[in-house]
């Protein structure tokens, strides 16, 4: 009699087939774990895919357009680039250790790897995560991974454009042998100091042909591209000397040279040329040239016409201020200053990012983020006009606490009964510090931020008193609409781009034309604020910036122990910022308050300044109504069409500009420990031997 079981249904000698083995099993699921692995993975590469720029379509690599800066009239301030140099250099015309010190300490695998360096980029993975929290990052690029970014991509830092240029890399090294890349490489990376390329880079720091470089000189060039202004033989030559020592020890280690060679490099000075001390508007180009390549086509091989909002006469008179105030007043300590002047459409005018862009290329204007100081003060002047206060209402500087914190005034002396527009012209600390935490801390950081003020603002306490950083770029803009009647406009400094031919690459579009410019304050407050700047100049902390005759409003800042010193001001239609201080952030030993040399910079560079620009008196602003919100991007401005200028006569720019009768920097070395190795293979074998390996 049956019971329904088959010989398979596990019962008697069938075989069972519902179980594997757990080697089965391990198998099976391996299995599935790839196949999903390989699906992710053709997904992940095709949306990375998406927007990738048309790498089959590249002509000339080695082609590097020129870019030609042209002042917002049309005279020329600089050119960048390709035809600003000879031809591109050829790598055979090049002594075999120039290349080889950029692939000793850029790349050392450079020959071997697929485009990508597997055990680079682990180490750099590596070496991030046991990094803190805002410190550097090591990159792990390879050679050919930077060629790519600077060929195609922008200088962003993000998980597309890594996986982009990780695909470009295995691209190019399809599509080129080594020896190609790497002669693209150095005929296209930046050097800093306005050059791009070795040849340029080898006439702009040393005055000679890159095929006349010494290994000492090679050896500072390769260090270089770690950070162009942080190694520059110009700004710093004992940095860059054991930045050079560091790359000669490399080379070492990698077969380029001999010890002997090493050895005779360091007993040998390196002599720098100090082309750029007399040229103008330095740190405005390089600020441009960072982004101008992310606003056209990348793959433009055309020379370029980039015009400008400078103003070249003002500039100089800015320069010469700068110059001329901070060598009376060095004694006091000041060590550095920064100009910014805007006009009420955003557009700069002037830019000074140190006293000597020779001596330093770091741009204190965009790049160094300091305390404000008092010139923060009228955003919380401002938002108490916007809540019904009164330049008349009385208030009383007397000891104030918030919890644990209390102010003290400049003088360590209180007025007792006052109103706020003399508390604001005499930057009382203690009414500015109620007044803040009266109308709310986050209040007056709300307004900040509505004027224009981009950088991060905490709220403490102390807010008041300037305590957040922001660049001094930051604050000029932030200080446009009290200039203009109230309107936000966002500071740039770009007009046009176009080619030598004529055909326009960008245009910066005017917010007109897209619905009209946003409000951001109204009277009476601005009214208000402009009067009480006003009285800062007139019988107040900045009587020192005053210019007889013009319509003037605007603020000192001083921050703890005198590390930084402001003067913010302006008058109709025109916004100039001055900073003063130490890189290093120390103490400025002579006491330096925004009263002092800021305002005294201030004063002597507007003195010539106001009279080239058509000025107007400060505008009061419209009728109280409710205002606009600020869009993330709120302003636009175009200045308009300018007539052509001269582009291919130009090219000289300003090479062979020096400081007449001055001795040129000296860069020296010292040895440091090091593995010692002899050479034993040359460049062209390194290249057969990778050419080998790929066929």
């Amino acid at each position: 009699m049956s019971n329904g079981r088959g010989p398979d249904d596990g019962m008697g000698t069938g075989k069972r087939t519902g179980r594997r083995s757990p080697l089965q099993a391990v198998f099976y699921w391996l299995t599935i774990a790839v196949i999903w692995i390989a699906i992710f993975g053709v997904a992940f590469i095709g949306v990375m895919a998406i927007d990738l720029p048309d790498i089959s379509k590249l002509d000339n690599p080695d082609r590097q357009p020129s870019i030609t800066y042209l002042d917002r009239s049309g005279a020329l301030i600089a050119v960048r680039g390709g035809s600003q140099a000879s031809a591109p250099v050829k790598i055979e015309e090049l002594p075999d250790y120039v290349p080889l010190a950029f692939v000793a300490i850029e790349d050392r695998r450079f020959f071997t790897h697929p485009g990508f360096d597997p055990l680079g980029i682990s180490r750099a993975l590596l070496s991030n995560l046991s990094k803190k929290k805002g410190a550097n990052l090591a990159g792990g690029s390879t050679i050919t991974q930077q060629l790519a970014r600077n060929l195609f991509l922008s200088a962003n830092q993000n998980m597309k454009r890594k996986v982009q240029e990780l695909m470009i890399a295995v691209w190019l090294e399809h599509k080129y042998t080594k020896k190609e890349i790497l002669e693209m490489y150095l005929n296209r990376v930046y050097f800093g100091a306005g050059a791009y390329g070795i040849e340029a880079a080898s006439q702009r720091y040393f005055n000679k042909d890159a095929k006349d470089l010494s290994v000492g000189e090679a050896a500072m060039l390769a260090g270089l591209m770690k950070a162009p202004n942080s190694y520059s033989p110009l700004s710093d030559q004992e940095r860059a000397g054991r930045r050079a020592m560091i790359v000669l020890n490399e080379m070492v280690q990698s077969k380029v040279i001999t010890p002997e060679q090493r050895d005779e490099a360091i007993a040998k000075p390196i002599s720098v040329s100090k082309t750029l001390a007399s040229a103008h508007a330095q740190y405005f180009i390089d600020w441009l040239d960072k982004d101008i390549r992310s606003l056209i086509d990348p793959k433009n091989t055309e020379d370029l016409i980039v015009e400008t909002t400078l103003d070249l006469p003002i500039q100089t008179d800015a320069e010469r201020a700068v110059q001329t105030i901070m060598a009376r007043d060095a004694k006091k300590g000041p060590q550095q200053a920064a100009v910014v002047s805007v006009d009420g459409e955003g557009r700069i005018r002037a830019m000074i990012g140190g006293v000597s862009y020779a001596d330093s290329q770091f741009n204190r204007a965009t790049d160094a983020h300091r305390q404000t100081g008092s010139s923060f003060k009228p955003f919380v002047y401002l938002t108490a006009m916007e809540k019904g206060y009164q330049p008349t209402t009385p208030v009383v500087d007397e000891p104030y606490s918030i919890g644990d914190w209390s102010p003290e005034n400049y003088t360590k002396r209180y007025m007792g009964l006052i109103d706020l527009q003399t508390a604001l012209a005499n930057s009382i600390n203690t009414v500015a510090a109620r007044l803040a935490n009266d109308v709310g801390r986050d209040n007056v950081a709300a307004t900040a931020h509505r004027m224009g003020l981009t950088a991060k603002i905490n709220t403490d306490p102390a807010m008041a008193l300037g305590t957040s950083e922001a660049t001094p770029l930051e604050m000029a803009q932030a200080y446009i609409p009290f200039s203009n009647g109230g309107i936000r406009a966002t500071v740039h400094g770009v007009i046009r781009i176009r080619t030598a031919t004529g055909k326009v690459m960008y245009q910066y579009r005017d917010p007109g034309e897209d619905g009209g410019r946003v409000r951001v304050v109204n009277n009476p407050a601005l009214s208000n604020m402009n009067l009480m700047m006003r009285g800062v100049m007139t019988h107040g902390s900045g009587t020192g910036a005053a210019v007889p005759g013009y319509d003037l409003a605007g603020k000192t800042g001083t921050t703890s122990d005198y590390r930084d010193a402001w003067f913010d001001g302006f008058t109709g239609g025109f916004v100039t910022v001055v900073w003063v201080g130490r890189d290093d952030n120390t103490p400025m030993k002579g006491k330096v308050t925004g009263a002092g040399t800021p305002s005294a910079i201030w004063k002597m560079y507007m003195t010539s300044a106001l009279k080239r620009i058509q000025t107007s008196p400060i505008p009061e602003g419209p009728p109280p109504s409710e205002l606009t919100p600020v869009a993330e991007d709120a302003l636009r401005d175009l200045l308009g069409t300018q007539a052509d200028a001269v582009a291919a006569s130009q090219a000289a720019n300003d090479n062979g500009q020096g400081q007449n009768g001055e001795s040129p920097p000296i860069v020296t070395m010292k040895p440091i420990p090091n593995p010692e190795e002899k050479k034993d293979s040359s460049l062209d074998d390194l290249f057969s031997e990778a050419q080998k390996k790929n066929q």
